[in-house]
């Protein structure tokens, strides 16, 4: 069993946006329709919800203070349609960062109608879901696994590492290089593969347009 099917169906939307997009926790929970273009297939990376001293939450800008721009797959539309139809965006009002209130319609929220926290929703909800689902409770199953997965995926497919920075949120474009570089394919089997790619074709007319 997935460790998504062993979530709260109103929780199972984490793993869509952890994997699909590349979100940090804070930032699914302080996802909203509103950050949704369909005009360009993307989503707006524009707050997070932050946990202060004394477990108070407020609405912050994302790590780094940088607001980011991340492509929306056709998938996770659909993923985030379903949910909504099943749990209807909340209005949540919070705290900022200069303590003034904002209230944002969340995709994601408590049974009480408040924002996650993830000082509940760690302990609470995604542990006993890796247990169930017969994982190992450590910090590399945590919900940043679904970011690290995304990145995989991504460079998996041949995306560019500066590309990559930009949807994680990056400053440093080097810094994603370092943290992901184990997952690139290496040049060897890139080369392997361009060259069964092309030797795929017509060997005898690859052969008499060729140089000797």
């Amino acid at each position: 069993m997935t460790v998504r099917e062993q979530l709260p169906e109103r929780y199972q939307l984490v793993i869509d946006l952890g994997v699909g997009l590349g979100l940090r926790q804070g930032e699914i929970f302080g996802l909203s329709l509103a950050d949704i273009d369909l005009n360009t297939g993307e989503i707006e990376i524009n707050r997070q919800v932050k946990v202060l001293g004394g477990n108070r939450l407020i609405f912050g800008l994302p790590k780094g203070r940088r607001v980011r721009t991340v492509p929306l797959p056709d998938g996770v539309l659909e993923r985030i349609n379903q949910h909504v139809t099943r749990f209807p965006p909340r209005s949540v009002t919070l705290a900022r960062t200069d303590g003034k209130p904002r209230t944002v319609d969340l995709l994601l929220f408590t049974r009480e109608t408040g924002a996650l926290n993830r000082n509940y929703f760690n302990p609470s909800v995604w542990r006993p879901a890796l247990k169930r689902a017969g994982l190992e409770v450590n910090r590399q199953n945590g919900c940043h696994a679904l970011r690290h997965f995304y990145a995989s995926t991504l460079l998996d497919s041949g995306e560019s590492t500066l590309a990559l920075s930009e949807y994680l949120g990056h400053a440093d474009p080097g810094f994603t290089l370092r943290t992901y570089t184990h997952l690139m394919p290496s040049s060897t089997e890139r080369t392997k593969t361009a060259i069964d790619a092309m030797m795929a074709g017509d060997p005898d007319e690859d052969a008499d347009g060729a140089e000797t």
